[in-house]
């Protein structure tokens, strides 16, 4: 492994790194930290837990040191899109443990709080802005801050941003931008549409991608256990007790589900929470942080909602869902098993579900153990999933052998019954309710927007979150702090 001090990084980035006890570099952050440094536009495929964040946000604070740009009013020299709230409050912590030991003055901005104090932090201009779409082309359209200074422009998740119908907005912000800039596109794949994006953004790019499109990390023990559609929730309860799961991450295909499986873990006295869309921010951030500190067991989440919750050692995810389209699967167990530890992933699987499920491991290209707990065997079969066709086809979700994967993670299940790939059956969802108009929180991402409602008249995905107020402004809007502690948003002379 490559060490940090081998990456030609700057004392003070090594101080902060070594605060936080990280010596090796992964493998995106070997090969994307160079080419930063260098001044190349980047185009990177990572899956999720490799150090993404670190891999643009380490060379990007040593060449503002090195550019001794002075800050403008209303105005940043880099700016940071990503498509939710959580993941761009997560970008921003990340920036300022990095900064700790430089003069950067840093903010973020993101919907559901009041927009005044954060029009007045960037009247003093700031060196990094990390910004979701639509509450930035709010704050452009009032003049708070303008992008002809940008040096710098990173497009985090673009994967996402495509799936929430953020794109119109991405190309709106690109128009803003200077001509000649520095460009860096991350992206959980290199699909055709997100390529076709990159042709508009980058010149000339560098391509890294340190892991096969939709692959799940080997250190994940996947299984699945059939059962009725009316027991999940029952089964769901019994393996929390009888595993003694701790710390376990939920999810939910829809907001309304995820409410009601938080109220009947509630009733059975396991502390449980939910975050969506329909949930204000400070609910949001109340729910992330009581599972980050150990108060709060099981956090229910719906796939927009959870795409930026970064835990470094979060031991099980759990399907209670099945998504509707594929690669939101690979996303989903790629929030255990980070930074090379090992997890585990669990789907409870109804017999409505099997196309989800032949869908899965066809993109997956292995078979997903099934293993009946005792108990709660289904009445109504999960239909045989039958082989997994040998060699990748027209479709890439489709190819390479069979491998048997997982294991028993109930201790009283019976032995596993690996099945495999025959017709479909039951009633099944397809991937088209993942389009513009249906989401998989509920609401279409442009306008009404997935991550949430409109607060103070201000697009909910986009409002900036700098120096929170001490007071609320109104009852509708909060401040709001990605650690739940009152933390200010601005990072001056650090």
């Amino acid at each position: 492994m490559t060490q940090f001090q081998d990456l030609g990084l700057l004392p003070e980035l090594q101080t902060a790194l070594a605060d936080k006890n990280y010596v090796e570099a992964t493998a995106i952050q070997t090969q994307a930290i160079p080419v930063v440094l260098s001044g190349k536009d980047l185009m990177a495929s990572a899956q999720t837990g490799t150090g993404k964040t670190a891999a643009f946000v380490l060379p990007i604070l040593q060449r503002l040191k090195a550019s001794g740009a002075t800050r403008a009013a209303n105005r940043t020299q880099v700016l940071i899109i990503t498509p939710t709230r959580e993941l761009a409050a997560q970008i921003y912590e990340n920036v300022l443990a990095y900064s700790k030991y430089l003069d950067i003055r840093a903010a973020v901005v993101f919907g559901g709080v009041n927009i005044n104090p954060q029009m007045k932090t960037l009247r003093g201009g700031v060196d990094i802005l990390v910004a979701t779409p639509g509450r930035l082309l709010d704050l452009v359209g009032q003049n708070a801050v303008k992008l002809d200074q940008v040096s710098i422009f990173v497009l985090d998740e673009a994967d996402r941003m495509l799936d929430m119908g953020f794109i119109p907005d991405v190309k709106r912000i690109q128009g803003k931008l200077p001509a000649r800039r520095h460009n860096l596109m991350f992206s959980a794949t290199f699909s055709d549409p997100i390529r076709k994006l990159a042709k508009t953004m980058l010149t000339d790019p560098v391509e890294i991608d340190v892991a096969p499109r939709n692959t799940t990390a080997q250190n994940i023990q996947q299984v699945v256990h059939p059962v009725d559609k009316k027991s999940k929730t029952q089964l769901l309860i019994h393996l929390i007790r009888s595993e003694g799961w701790r710390q376990v991450l939920v999810f939910s295909r829809t907001k309304h589900g995820a409410n009601k499986l938080v109220k009947e873990l509630l009733k059975a006295g396991i502390q449980s929470d939910a975050i969506h869309g329909n949930k204000s921010q400070g609910a949001r951030t109340r729910a992330l942080s009581g599972f980050k500190d150990g108060l709060i067991d099981i956090l229910v989440a719906t796939d927009i909602a959870a795409r930026g919750i970064d835990i470094a050692a979060l031991p099980r995810v759990v399907n209670f869902d099945l998504p509707n389209v594929p690669e939101d699967y690979v996303h989903r167990i790629g929030r255990t098993a980070r930074a090379g530890s090992s997890g585990a992933a669990v789907s409870l699987v109804a017999a409505d579900e099997f196309k989800q499920l032949r869908d899965i491991e066809r993109l997956i290209l292995k078979p997903i153990e099934r293993v009946e707990v005792e108990g709660f065997e289904p009445g109504h079969q999960v239909p045989e999933s039958g082989s997994i066709p040998s060699r990748p086809r027209t479709n890439p979700r489709q190819g390479a052998p069979a491998r048997q994967g997982g294991r028993n993670q109930s201790g009283r299940a019976r032995a596993a019954r690996p099945k495999s790939a025959g017709n479909s059956h039951g009633n099944t969802q397809g991937a088209s309710d993942q389009s513009s108009g249906n989401r998989a929180d509920g609401n279409r991402a442009d306008g009404n927007r997935a991550d949430g409602n409109r607060a103070d008249g201000n697009r909910a995905d986009g409002n900036v979150r700098t120096a929170p107020p001490k007071k609320p402004s109104s009852n509708r809007t909060r401040s709001f702090s990605p650690s739940g502690r009152g933390r200010p948003a601005v990072n001056g002379n650090r």
